[in-house]
Formats: structure tokens, C-alpha cells, sequence
């Protein structure tokens, strides 16, 4: 009986032992976690059908190379119509704020010159001396038609008696007809005179005076400056519709924005994509990441703090961090976790990143991260 109680006992200070172990255990000094890197999903704002796809899954790629090319179908014609008016609208745009030569100055100068001095001209009438001139004119024209009545008339009783040939009567008779037709203009030119100008012939010119005026003093004064504004902005304007369809012509081609890996592809040339959509996802290798979870007894870590990372697979060589998120909010441990006890406990998720850059780490590899801050010097 007594070896029995004897064993009780020591199993009841062991029991007891351990839970005091449990309860009151320093915590831990390190958490496990992974490598992680920004999955960077890229793809085209424009869309279309692929036309080469450069890369494989799995590749390692440098920023700005070229990954997927897409057809550009018509974007190449929209951008040689859209440079086309961007130089007429800025031939426009210049010739308006340059104003015009003095070469335009001075003819529209002198065609107001000339339409006024036909206005005075019509307002003032005809001059006397016109209307003299103009009855010489008649008088002589009628002393030739007598002549030629007089030279038909001759004519025709010779050539009815076959003493003149055909071509002679017929010359008397356009002579006749010649000289009938110039009496009777100089007759209207007379008539005209002597009537006067008419005065819708006045308002006429006088329009066309205004009208020269308008477009001497147009090219004298330059344009106004609304008119100036306003091709200004249609510059501006056929610019932007230019920068648009090259903005486009540039997204026919897809690149890698940043060093990394070629994580997901799953496209063949002729395939066609929607714009805006994804088509394949870049792992940054230069922004690598560990992704851990520390218990509540450690909440103490704070961004800004710098953590030494060691890395599995490189042998347990360590690199330093600095921790860029804290969890404001405990979770559950995650079920990746190995075991129940662990996982029934409350964490705070915090994100690592690493300050080095070194080409062989690699997402996915295995880490531990101390929890003990690292102080400036160490």
C-alpha cells in the first residue's frame, strides 16, 4: 500500500509539474514561416488576338522585357490619321497666332482701295466730258453705218446685174451689219450716261466696299484671341487623340514590370484576350516576404522593428528584416500549423521583408524568424 501511494504521488508532482511548465514557460524566441514574393498580375488594357507569346512558365524575366506581343489590327492606320490632323491643326494654330505678312496686309489694303474708288465713282455720276465723249462716239458710229447702207446698196445692184462677184455683196453685207451692231451700243452707252447710275448699282458697291473693309481690317488687326484660343485647344486636342491611340499601340505590347519568375501561363498565339483582363502573373524575386504568426505573449513587435530571417535552405544562413505589418486584430493559429495544441492558440500575423536582395533565395523556401528585435550596431 504504501509503494502504490508512494507512486500516486510522483505522478501527481509530475502532472503538476508539467502543467506549471505549460503555464509559466518562457515563449518562444523564434516562428516559423515561408519565402513569399508579390504575385504581380499582368496583362493589356486594350486586348486583341496574341501574336507571339515570348516567355515560358517557369522563366526568369527583367523588367521591360517583352512577354506577349498582341496584333494590332487597325491601331497603326488610327495613329497615321491621328498625326495627320495633329499637323494641320498645328499648321492652323500657328498661322493664327503668327498673324498674316504684310504681303496680305497690303493687298487687302489695296483691293478696299479699289472697291471705294469704284463706289465715289458710281455715286458721283458720270462727268460731262463722259457724256460728250460717249456722243462723239455715237456720231461717228452712225456716219460709218451711212457709209456702209450707202457701199450695200451699191453693191447689191451690181452684184444683181452679175458685175460683182458673190464675195464682194457678202462683204458689203457684214460691213452693214457691223456697223449697225456698233451704232446701237454706242446708242446704250449714250443712254446709260445720260440716265445716270442706278442705285441698286450703289448698294451694290457699297457692300462691296464694306465687305473689302471688313477683310483689310481683319488682316490688320490679326486674329482675336478667342479665335486663337479655339485653335489652340483643337491642337490640343488632336494631341491628346494622338497620345490615346499611341498609349494603345504601346499596350499591344505586354511586359514584365518587374525582375522575377514567370509563374502562370497558360496562352498560345492567336489566342484572344480581353482588355484590362490578366493573361499571365510575374513573382517578384526582388521583394521577397516572410509571412509568419507570433503569439499573443509576444504582441510587443512593432512595424520598424528589424528581426534576423535564417533560411533552410541556404544552410542556416540568416539575413535581416524589418517588419512592415502587424495584425491589429489576434487570429487563430493557422491550420498549417503542426500540431492541435498550437493551433488552438491566438497569433498575430506579421509580414517580414527582407532588406538583401539576393538572387538565391527563392519563394517557398522554408524560414525561422527570431523574435527578438535586432538593436542598431548589432
Amino acid at each position: 500500500m504504501l509503494y502504490r501511494a508512494l507512486l500516486i504521488a510522483l505522478v501527481v508532482v509530475a502532472l503538476g509539474g508539467l502543467v506549471a511548465y505549460s503555464k509559466f514557460r518562457p515563449p518562444p524566441n523564434s516562428v516559423s514561416g515561408f519565402l513569399e514574393a508579390d504575385e504581380i498580375r499582368v496583362g493589356s488594357r486594350v486586348g486583341g488576338r496574341v501574336k507571339e507569346v515570348r516567355v515560358e512558365e517557369g522563366e526568369a524575366v527583367s523588367a521591360g522585357q517583352l512577354l506577349v506581343e498582341l496584333e494590332p489590327y487597325d491601331l497603326l492606320e488610327r495613329e497615321k490619321e491621328a498625326v495627320a490632323t495633329l499637323a494641320q491643326r498645328e499648321a492652323d494654330y500657328l498661322r493664327m497666332k503668327s498673324g498674316f505678312r504684310a504681303e496680305e496686309i497690303a493687298q487687302a489694303e489695296a483691293k478696299f482701295n479699289q472697291a471705294k474708288a469704284y463706289y465715289d465713282k458710281l455715286k458721283a455720276g458720270p462727268r460731262k466730258q463722259e457724256i460728250e465723249a460717249a456722243r462723239g462716239r455715237l456720231q461717228v458710229a452712225q456716219a460709218e453705218l451711212l457709209l456702209a447702207r450707202q457701199n450695200f446698196t451699191r453693191r447689191t445692184q451690181l452684184y444683181e446685174k452679175n458685175s460683182i462677184p458673190k464675195e464682194e455683196f457678202d462683204a458689203a453685207n457684214e460691213q452693214l451689219e457691223s456697223a449697225q451692231a456698233q451704232s446701237l451700243v454706242r446708242q446704250q452707252e449714250l443712254g446709260l450716261l445720260e440716265e445716270g447710275t442706278r442705285e441698286e448699282e450703289i448698294r451694290e458697291a457699297e457692300g462691296q466696299v464694306a465687305e473689302a473693309k471688313a477683310a483689310w481690317e481683319l488682316v490688320r488687326n490679326g486674329y482675336r484671341s478667342e479665335d486663337i484660343d479655339q485653335a489652340k485647344a483643337a491642337r490640343d486636342a488632336a494631341q491628346a487623340a494622338v497620345d490615346v491611340v499611341r498609349e494603345q499601340t504601346k499596350e499591344l505590347r505586354i511586359v514584365s514590370p518587374v525582375n522575377g519568375f514567370i509563374e502562370a501561363l497558360d496562352l498560345q498565339p492567336g489566342d484572344l484576350v480581353s482588355a484590362g483582363a490578366p493573361v499571365l502573373s510575374v513573382l517578384d524575386k526582388e521583394d521577397l516576404w516572410v509571412r509568419c504568426y507570433v503569439p499573443q505573449n509576444r504582441s510587443a513587435i512593432e512595424v520598424g522593428d528589424k528581426l534576423w530571417v535564417t533560411v533552410d535552405g541556404l544552410g542556416g544562413e540568416r539575413f535581416l528584416g524589418v517588419v512592415v505589418f502587424v495584425a491589429r486584430q489576434a487570429e487563430f493559429t493557422p491550420s498549417n500549423v503542426q500540431t492541435p495544441e498550437e493551433r488552438s492558440k491566438l497569433v498575430f500575423r506579421i509580414k517580414v521583408e527582407l532588406n538583401e536582395k539576393v538572387g538565391r533565395l527563392r519563394p517557398g523556401m522554408t524560414t525561422d524568424v527570431s523574435l527578438d528585435p535586432v538593436k542598431d550596431g548589432e
